[in-house]
């Protein structure tokens, strides 16, 4: 009948499923010497796990968590370096470039057309050329268009499934209200 017990046990344990009373008990199964002969080969595997309990009271979760948290600040402090060293770079170069404009003769700048039906005959050839080059570019997406509208059809089915999943869900809460 033990040995039985110890079998449910053993089948909770390795499903992650066992509590913590279940599995001192399997340790101390294991440990005694009236382990069943079926049993035999899980006790290496006790006695392994007990040999590489640490001695004393370490507590190992702290420890992790302190190392963690100190890893984390260190990045935290490298990235704020990093940005301070960045930003001072940039408003360095901002100042310069006020400074430069400043001095700057604004006089110096000239238009290229001194005649306007001109300049906006240029820009008007301009405009044109790049927007025959923006159409010729969106062209090549007719094809993403054509895979929407056939996406469209599962999409629906998609969406009817989600209607589902959340019908399930709202069950569910329903279910476990007390």
């Amino acid at each position: 009948m033990k040995s039985e017990h110890i079998k449910q046990i053993l089948k909770r344990y390795f499903d992650g499923e066992s509590s913590l009373h279940e599995e001192r008990e399997l340790r101390k199964y294991f440990m005694s010497e009236a382990v069943d002969d079926e049993l035999l080969p899980f006790r290496d595997l006790f006695s392994g796990l007990e040999e590489l309990k640490p001695a004393g009271n370490n507590n190992m979760e702290d420890t992790l968590m302190d190392f963690i948290m100190e890893s984390e600040l260190e990045e935290k402090n490298k990235y704020r370096r990093l940005w301070q060293t960045v930003t001072g770079i940039a408003a360095a170069l901002l100042i310069t470039l006020l400074v430069f404009n400043y001095t700057n003769d604004r006089s110096s700048w000239k238009d290229t057309y001194s005649d306007p039906e001109q300049a906006y005959t240029e820009a008007s050839k301009t405009l044109h050329y790049m927007a025959g080059k923006y159409k010729k570019g969106i062209a090549h997406l007719q094809a993403v268009q054509k895979l929407d509208k056939a996406v469209q059809p599962m999409n629906k089915g998609i969406e009817a499934i989600n209607k589902g999943f959340v019908e399930l869900e709202e069950v569910k809460q329903i279910n476990t209200a007390p």
